[in-house]
């Protein structure tokens, strides 16, 4: 593999940056440890793959309840819109939590598959944003 090594990367480490942002991701050896360094635009990229999909229930009182399928979450509103952007936001508050206790979220077996979800709500970075993505397909009651 391409790998560069650590030291070198710390002593040109402005110009290391400066062809990550411009040019392209680097990998990194420092001892046994592997790394990949790469921009924001290209993190992005690479998860679009991924994507946010809900089943949606109307409820008895005509309000809208969406169910995450990635991520054990769910949101009710009183139309659909409303219940994007609830999710919207509790898939960035859940994020947000995920990054600030990484260390025990991502080892644990059933949470380990939220990181790609986990990722790019983060670089989204935007609770409508998020919600406006998300695919619903209709459930049953």
């Amino acid at each position: 593999m391409l790998m560069e090594r650590a030291t070198t990367v710390r002593k040109e480490w402005s110009a290391v940056c400066d062809s990550v942002i411009h040019e392209k991701p680097k990998f990194i050896k420092r001892t046994r440890d592997k790394m990949w360094f790469s921009n924001l635009e290209t993190m992005a990229e690479i998860l679009e793959a991924y994507r946010f999909t809900a089943m949606r229930y109307v409820e008895e009182d005509n309000s809208i309840t969406l169910s995450l399928n990635e991520i054990d979450l769910v949101e009710n509103g009183r139309d659909e819109e409303e219940a994007r952007m609830n999710l919207g936001k509790a898939i960035l508050e859940y994020s947000l939590d995920y990054y600030n206790e990484y260390e025990i979220y991502s080892h644990s077996l059933n949470r380990k598959r939220h990181i790609p979800y986990i990722f790019k709500a983060l670089i989204m970075d935007n609770p409508e944003l998020i919600g406006e993505e998300i695919q619903c397909q209709d459930g049953k009651n």
